[in-house]
């Protein structure tokens, strides 16, 4: 069951914002799941080949497929000016094409390497724009590493999509942020038997499904990590439904009684139609409470999804946090979520890892959640850990996937707990 209200919450509690050295994973990342997602897009990364390795490693494909991705390698002759990187460009583009008759959204997506020669790439979609449109649409985004955190590419590439969707003067209701199928399924089936109509998905999974946008146009966010794409679809006259994200139990029910309220659903049919799946997401929360019920957690920034996932371990698994770091920290955002967080944690935007690394071993935690560049470190030092970029690429929306979201917290706690008998031997083994 869900923790009563908080008397009060942490929406004034004061945010420590650090800046120094960070720790944070590539936004071409996003990619792995995007291309998933939208079957006729192709997301062409214009970089070196260290970004070609980082996507072929990331998304564990095979050298002999053909996913719906690819790397335009700058080769020395580039970096230093000697070739036109744009006429290049241009050719391996048409290649690219007509091998490719498939593709009906062409993405360039910028790097590291080529935000560093200055490579225009919005000037370079233009061009091939007029060249290949209609049959292809090519968009541009920027997805270094350089000034942001990982999530950030999709809010990248969603907010480049904004200003091409068509204008309409229809009332729909628009669902932002890439789920797997299975899970916006799941959304969508709620929403219709609620009796929710025009409902409509950015991003759409085909190019022909592409949502319009304008002034009658309400949206609800399933990603906090999109600022950009909130602040876009705001600029074509869309309004923002807020709410707690469709985390657990209890954000999914929210997040749920936010649209209807919106749309005038009556609430005894509201409460029928979340009635069953409320319970087996309760019950599925309930089976792994145990686990974490008492513990203790600390966040560092990672993927954005750090506060709605601390209210859903405090609120609903029974676990209490430390701090709750996140890599920005958008209030308009966040304010449903910051509300329903009981004050006490310490809530810091941006990083100095060095800084947090102290105060994570002073407070040894239960459970640290972190990117995978300071699990290894941190799980030698006797800390137990979870990998945030898991929870990205894990489906862990909506009631069905409430159960396997806890449990995803649960599973490094169990594994120290069976290894815990074995470590003097191990130590005495060395």
């Amino acid at each position: 069951m869900n923790a009563p209200l908080p008397a009060r919450g942490c929406s004034t509690t004061p945010v420590l914002k650090e800046r120094g050295q960070r720790e944070v994973f590539c936004g071409l990342t996003g990619i792995i799941w995007l291309h998933r997602k939208m079957q006729d897009a192709f997301f062409l990364v214009v970089g070196s080949r260290t970004c070609a390795h980082l996507l072929q490693s990331a998304a564990g494909v095979m050298i002999f497929a053909e996913p719906r991705f690819g790397t335009a390698i700058l080769e020395e002759k580039d970096l230093a000016g000697l070739v036109d990187a744009q006429t290049e460009l241009d050719r391996e583009v048409a290649r690219l094409l007509s091998r490719r008759p498939d593709i009906r959204q062409l993405f360039l997506v910028g790097s590291c390497p080529s935000e560093v020669i200055k490579l225009d790439l919005q000037r370079a979609a233009e061009r091939m724009n007029a060249a290949h449109a209609p049959h292809v649409r090519v968009m541009n985004y920027s997805g270094s590493g350089i000034e942001t955190t990982f999530t950030q590419g999709e809010d990248a590439c969603l907010a480049a999509m904004v200003p091409a969707l068509a204008p309409t003067q229809t009332r729909e209701l628009l669902l932002v942020g890439a789920l797997p199928d299975v899970v916006e399924d799941q959304a969508l089936a709620l929403l219709s038997a609620m009796g929710i109509q025009n409902v409509r998905c950015l991003p759409a999974r085909r190019s022909s499904d592409a949502p319009e946008v304008g002034p009658n146009t309400v949206f609800a966010l399933v990603q906090p990590f999109l600022g950009d794409t909130h602040a876009a679809l705001t600029r074509r006259g869309a309004r923002h439904i807020p709410a707690p994200f469709p985390f657990g139990a209890e954000g999914t029910t929210e997040w749920l009684r936010a649209i209807a309220k919106e749309f005038a659903v009556p609430e005894a049919l509201f409460d029928q139609v979340i009635a069953a799946p409320r319970a087996r997401a309760e019950k599925a929360i309930a089976a792994v409470t145990e686990t974490l019920s008492g513990k203790t957690v600390f966040f560092f920034p990672d993927s954005q999804l750090e506060i709605p996932l601390a209210r859903f371990l405090t609120r609903e698994c029974g676990m209490r946090a430390i701090e709750v770091g996140t890599p920005f920290l958008h209030r308009d955002l966040m304010a449903p979520e910051l509300a329903l967080l009981a004050e006490g944690p310490t809530l810091s935007e941006g990083q100095d890892v060095d800084l947090q690394l102290a105060r994570a071993r002073a407070a040894r935690p239960d459970l640290t959640v972190c990117g995978l560049g300071l699990a290894n470190p941190l799980e030698a030092e006797g800390l137990a850990t979870k990998w945030a970029i898991e929870l990205v690429f894990t489906p862990v929306h909506f009631y069905e996937q409430a159960g396997d979201l806890a449990a995803l917290f649960a599973r490094p706690l169990r594994r120290r707990a069976l290894l815990a008998p074995l470590a003097p031997a191990m130590e005495a083994a060395e």
